[in-house]
């Protein structure tokens, strides 16, 4: 659905656009064409058709954003971000560190009394 949504948007995006570069803010534009009053859609006539046109798109792009939200595929948010782990995994930053303590091995302990013997 969201997919849809999102397809519809980019339709309307693209309508929106063609209707805008269409009119001409001083009443120029595809208008200016239709001068002639004997025709179907007269100046007149097409000035509304664009007007409402493109509020018609903008309200159509509105609630098609605002539903879009509401559709967002939301699987991923379940698994918790890197920045939660690596907070969860680190050191107590109070805790005292402990130091790997070296047990005596069997011939150390002879080697070091023999030399201070034989000095």
């Amino acid at each position: 659905m969201y997919t849809l949504i999102t397809v519809l948007i980019f339709i309307i995006c693209i309508l929106m656009i063609l209707i805008v570069l269409v009119q001409n803010s001083k009443g120029g534009g595809l208008t200016s064409t239709f001068s002639g009053s004997n025709q179907v859609m007269g100046v007149r006539k097409t000035t509304d058709f664009l007007e409402k046109a493109t509020w018609y798109l903008a309200g159509a792009l509105l609630i098609l954003s605002v539903s879009a939200s509401a559709f967002i595929p939301r699987q991923g948010q379940q698994q918790r971000s890197a920045i939660e782990k690596q907070i969860e995994n680190a050191a107590d930053p109070t805790e005292l560190p402990t130091f790997p303590q070296a047990a005596p091995q069997q011939g150390d302990s002879d080697n070091t009394t023999q030399q201070s013997n034989g000095q």
